[in-house]
């Protein structure tokens, strides 16, 4: 897999790569996230490619004091084979670079084989309450 920064031309792929993963919820909506990401912080945003498709994505994000991921998406064909790893690697490279020192990331409860996943890359779970407010209705323009 080559990992390589997003380009708008890889959008319709990395959607459906995301919807194949079950990353998309109706009240965020994918195309106004990728947009606003490539506003900011473009060069964090990868994708994994294999033989000129994409498998596999992730969002980082850094403002200075704690790094992001998000969107991290693996193909469900290519899962269990390394990607999400390397696809970690690389972005964590790419945080050092920048001074980060530490990421954080949010993954559902109820998603134990995603947490295994992260735990087995050394992440551990925080003692913390993630809280969050919606600032947009971002689900009225999907």
């Amino acid at each position: 897999m080559k990992i390589r920064a997003f380009e708008t031309s890889d959008e319709t792929a990395v959607i459906q790569l995301w919807k194949e993963c079950g990353l998309t919820v109706p009240w965020n909506n994918p195309q106004l996230d990728i947009e606003r990401k490539l506003a900011v912080g473009r060069d964090l945003f990868l994708v994994g490619i294999q033989e000129d498709n994409v498998i596999a994505s992730a969002m980082g994000g850094y403002e200075g004091h704690r790094g992001w991921v998000n969107y991290l998406a693996v193909s469900l064909e290519f899962q269990k084979h390394g990607c999400g790893a390397q696809m970690m690697a690389h972005l964590e490279s790419l945080l050092i670079a920048k001074g980060c020192p530490k990421i954080n990331l949010q993954v559902r409860s109820s998603n134990l084989g995603v947490i295994e996943f992260y735990k087995s890359l050394g992440y551990k779970i925080d003692d913390t309450v993630s809280l969050g407010k919606r600032l947009t209705d971002d689900s009225a323009s999907s």
